[in-house]
């Protein structure tokens, strides 16, 4: 299988969705169900309250009929509380950036190595009238291979947050929507 080979398919109505992310995630997270913080229960809400957000979107990927994972994002604010509970300083204008947050990337098991999170992921931003691209992840996931793999996407880390008392302590990052490796003296570096 090949990520070329998956349909990606936008959603902008939660309702139309709904139904299918809920059920990815309960497949990608049984082994945390059992946690508060990872349940079907408190996810539902989560999803509810993001969906309400402005610009939130959707992209599913499928497998002929088969959903494969997802990746949703929503416009931040100036003053939303994603900027709110950085633990330390974020860099000088930062929440005045046109940016809007990835809340939620789920890819099941067997698309997993295929590309095909990350060609969900560019989806879903291609069309962004936005900037920037910011996202939470948890350094812990994979034994740090989840961030590692953000980084190699070009997100740099810009600060910590813990959104839940009983949640993980997690990684903010940020990146531009639009980012190209410019290489120059054998170095590369990012610009948009």
């Amino acid at each position: 299988m090949t990520p070329d080979s998956i349909e990606l398919r936008r959603a902008t109505d939660i309702d139309d969705v709904w139904n299918t992310l809920i059920d990815i995630y309960a497949e990608v997270r049984a082994d945390k169900l059992h946690l508060a913080h990872y349940s079907v229960e408190r996810y539902g809400e989560r999803l509810a309250r993001h969906a309400s957000e402005p610009g939130w979107e959707t992209v599913i990927g499928f497998d002929g009929a088969e959903p494969v994972g997802y990746a949703y994002i929503n416009t931040l604010q100036h003053d939303d509380r994603w900027w709110q509970r950085m633990t330390t300083p974020l860099p000088s204008g930062c929440t005045d950036l046109a940016t809007v947050a990835l809340k939620e990337i789920m890819l099941r098991v067997p698309w997993r190595g295929t590309g095909t999170a990350r060609r969900i992921h560019d989806e879903l931003l291609a069309t962004r009238a936005e900037e920037y691209v910011s996202l939470l992840v948890n350094p812990l996931a994979g034994d740090g291979k989840v961030q590692a793999l953000y980084e190699a996407w070009g997100y740099k880390a810009i600060s910590t947050q813990q959104p839940s008392p009983d949640g993980p302590v997690l990684t903010a990052m940020l990146r531009a929507i639009r980012e190209t490796a410019v290489r120059s003296s054998g170095r590369t570096s990012l610009s948009r």
